[in-house]
């Protein structure tokens, strides 16, 4: 019989506990089936505990992140999960359509941004959709690749999180769910998700912004974005980098929607501030790591000149009770996706 319990049970932590257990008499009615099946449940809990321990979030990191404004969690991820992630992502790269003139290079550099992302409808009407966005460089003036596809993606927004099966699942998995209620979340709703690819030689910088100057919302301090690294993040491949405390500050810039007849579709209001290139400190994770981001705090990444790639999945979410959407923000709600609660 305890060959057979063990056959059931493969997982290490679950082992463990029946050899910690493996005094115990058990007297068990239904036959040897219904016990291997209770043994299997016991086994599947006992995982599911596990994990959630891993993950776990002390009062200490909790206050830890409303002093710095970030927070990285190691290991908050599987490996499998990790793989999962990047696999679907082949499969989605490798069905991509998307017309000539539709295809637009991703910056964030202001004037860059204007004249890529804020001139086309393609990104604009992206809030409750699958796109992809590329790196500078990659197209020629028709909108051909240059290069192979799947090696001229920057990132891949803004719906993966409402519209793909294994993202919605991480999206939405027990322990985000978890990590949001420890968070104080009542209402969290998600309002975008994006691939990020960071390719080797040529992933582009991102420069120093806050994530509440695109995802703004009244009062201030209701956006969270959760980083997933699906590969190690190091200073050579891109990691991010942040300035400890910079979330206490305010904004200073805005990008918003232009008036119609404007020529770009998006505006920005205000300007980013000159900072201290000694002010910011770096982030490197590894594969499986989660970085919860405050929507106010400082933070930017480097080009990625290395060899390796530094793919990551994001999303934000808002939280929605007592919070004003604007909607001036160029990512908008539709009838056909409303933003959708974290809780299922």
């Amino acid at each position: 019989m305890r060959t057979k319990i063990f056959e059931l049970c493969k997982s290490p932590t679950a082992q463990c506990w029946l050899l910690s257990h493996a005094g115990t008499r058990i007297t068990w009615r239904g036959g040897e089936s219904a016990l291997q099946s209770q043994v299997a449940s016991w086994c599947w809990c006992w995982d599911l505990g596990a994990s959630a321990l891993m993950a776990s979030v002390t009062q200490q990191q909790i206050q830890k992140f409303h002093k710095d404004g970030f927070l990285v969690l190691e290991q908050f991820f599987s490996a499998e999960e990790c793989d999962s992630m990047r696999s679907q992502i082949q499969r989605i790269v490798a069905e991509m359509e998307v017309p000539p003139h539709c295809r637009t290079a991703f910056s964030t550099r202001e004037e860059e941004q204007l004249q890529q992302q804020g001139s086309s409808d393609y990104f604009l009407t992206s809030g409750d959709k699958i796109r992809f966005f590329f790196e500078k460089g990659v197209l020629d003036e028709k909108g051909n690749f240059l290069i192979p596809k799947e090696k001229s993606v920057s990132k891949i927004g803004h719906a993966l999180h409402a519209h793909d099966p294994v993202f919605k699942q991480i999206t939405h998995s027990p322990k985000v769910q978890e990590l949001g209620r420890k968070l104080g979340l009542e209402r969290p709703v998600v309002v975008q998700s994006m691939y990020i690819f960071k390719q080797p030689g040529i992933g582009g910088e991102v420069t120093p912004h806050q994530d509440a100057s695109f995802l703004h919302t009244e009062p201030l301090g209701r956006i969270l974005g959760f980083w997933i690294a699906l590969e190690d993040a190091t200073q050579e491949n891109g990691c991010l980098w942040f300035i400890p405390g910079s979330h206490t500050n305010g904004i200073t810039r805005r990008m918003v929607r232009a008036a119609s007849g404007a020529s770009t579709c998006v505006e920005f209001v205000g300007s980013e501030p000159a900072y201290d290139d000694k002010q910011f400190i770096p982030l490197p994770i590894r594969k499986g790591g989660l970085i919860l981001i405050h929507g106010e705090v400082v933070h930017k990444s480097e080009l990625n000149s290395s060899e390796s790639s530094r793919h990551a999945f994001t999303f934000h979410v808002m939280e929605a009770k007592g919070t004003t959407w604007s909607k001036e923000n160029w990512l908008q709600p539709t009838p056909e996706l409303p933003f959708p609660s974290l809780y299922t």
